[in-house]
């Protein structure tokens, strides 16, 4: 399937390639009905390719993922391929039905529709409160520094919590007359206050997302939080980041690689060497660098292997790329417990 926002083109195949029909659905709850009886008038349909299972098509995937159906991410045509042949929705989709059948696609589609896809809403809400608050924060501390100087006596020396209290009452003070020296003064003591007082209210947002992700971890998830290293955050990022079907990660070297933390071949000649893996989920990769850097810091057996290593004349860089594949190694068999756990 290549989905859009409206509509979706749909191509079903034989299992010998033949294009047996093409058609076009709405992105509708009715559509995706119509969408699968339609494919099922050619025969079974054990496996489907839907191209943006994580934006476009993350809706589809779930209706055929709970209609028993294997779902396989499809990644867009090869650019190559695309010049040679053109492009359309029907050739798209085809060639989605294509790399599924060919086996060039075996990354399997997330359910996203467990405890992982509500955390998943969480995490996005905050992060937009953290970014908001952040420019709330900057904005305030801009406007002071060209606010008034008898205004600026009175706030120098303020802790960031002291400060942001007190701008805050300054939304309470009367209004006078706006016009000439009082009247900015005035202007600016109201934007200090209307800014601190948004500050307190993203930071109580910030606070209850914490405390439903924390609960959301400790019941469906407190394995990862016995672990050295992992406290809510990050333990919410992993699962994200697995999804709410980990059985589709076939071994620990597949979820490795998701997190970018595999070592890529590089070698020529006689030269044997690997490579930082690029590529892989970035925010998995940055978590366990946070887990690695942890444990150096807090735990005796990290510190012991850090200097063991030191010793073989390993660097520092390399030491840690060892490490946080131990640390996605350790985390892979945490997270396989998943499997059994009731989806809400």
């Amino acid at each position: 399937m290549d989905t859009h926002r409206d509509a979706h083109a749909a191509a079903v195949l034989s299992v010998t390639g033949t294009v047996l029909a093409t058609e076009e659905f709405p992105a509708t709850a009715a559509g995706y009905r119509d969408l699968l009886k339609w494919a099922r008038k050619s025969g079974t349909v054990r496996r489907a390719g839907v191209e943006g299972t994580g934006s476009y098509g993350a809706s589809l995937s779930r209706y055929l993922l709970t209609q028993g159906i294997d779902v396989f991410d499809v990644n867009r045509m090869d650019r190559a391929d695309r010049r040679r042949r053109g492009k359309s929705d029907p050739l798209d989709a085809q060639n989605a039905a294509r790399a599924v059948l060919s086996g060039r696609a075996r990354a399997r589609a997330k359910a996203g529709d467990g405890p992982v896809q509500i955390a998943r809403m969480y995490k996005l809400t905050k992060a937009s409160a953290v970014k908001a608050r952040t420019q709330a924060i900057n904005q305030l501390k801009s406007v002071l520094i060209t606010a008034d100087p008898a205004l600026r006596e009175e706030l120098t020396g303020l802790g960031n919590a002291e400060l942001f209290r007190t701008c805050a009452r300054f939304t309470n003070a009367s209004s006078q007359e706006e016009g000439g020296e009082a009247g900015v003064l005035q202007a600016t003591r109201i934007t200090l206050g209307l800014l601190a007082c948004r500050i307190r209210q993203l930071s109580e947002q910030i606070g209850e997302l914490d405390d439903r992700l924390a609960r959301l971890v400790k019941c469906h998830a407190p394995q990862l939080l016995d672990v050295v290293g992992i406290g809510p955050d990050t333990a919410v990022a992993l699962l994200i980041t697995v999804g709410d079907n980990p059985e589709r990660l076939g071994s620990e070297a597949s979820f490795a690689a998701l997190c970018g933390v595999s070592p890529v071949e590089r070698s020529s000649g006689r030269r044997q060497y690997r490579r930082l893996n690029r590529g892989g989920d970035r925010q998995a990769n940055a978590v366990l660098h946070r887990i690695v850097f942890t444990r150096l810091r807090v735990d005796p057996r990290t510190q012991d292997y850090y200097e063991r290593r030191i010793k073989e004349g390993k660097t520092r860089r390399e030491i840690a790329r060892c490490l946080k594949r131990y640390a996605a190694r350790e985390v892979f068999y945490l997270v396989k417990q998943l499997r059994s756990a009731p989806r809400s």
